[in-house]
């Protein structure tokens, strides 16, 4: 038996609710700004009234700390691209702020890999 759908996650059962009606029937976001490693994250001191229900859960979750806008769209169970929508506004709206991804160490060269590979597998 298949348990139950999630209530409140678009595309899980009853609870269906269209990209287009989540975004109020835009395709494209107000900014052009955000890949899907733009961290996001929002500040405790904006209220929530006057924000639709997506926009509220977005909020909700962004306030503990940053996450990506994959992140963001995976935990609300939204595409992408119905995120940056709702991000967009949320920036414009202040109750959203992004920055740049930290950027990742450089990756050791490629001879330094191989070596330890090759220690790795001489200690097997």
């Amino acid at each position: 038996m298949n348990p139950p759908p999630e209530p409140g996650r678009p595309g899980r059962g009853k609870g269906l609710v269209r990209p287009y009606v989540v975004t109020g029937g835009r395709a494209h976001p107000t900014r052009n700004t955000f890949d899907l490693v733009t961290l996001v994250y929002a500040p405790h001191d904006r209220p929530t009234a006057g924000l639709g229900p997506e926009q509220r859960r977005l909020v909700e979750l962004c306030r503990p700390g940053s996450l990506s806008v994959a992140e963001v769209a995976g935990h609300l169970g939204l595409p992408v691209s119905v995120v940056k929508v709702l991000l967009a506004d949320l920036v414009d709206s202040g109750h959203i702020l992004t920055r740049a991804p930290i950027p990742a160490a450089e990756l050791p060269e490629a001879q330094l890999l191989q070596e330890v590979l090759d220690g790795l597998r001489a200690r097997l």
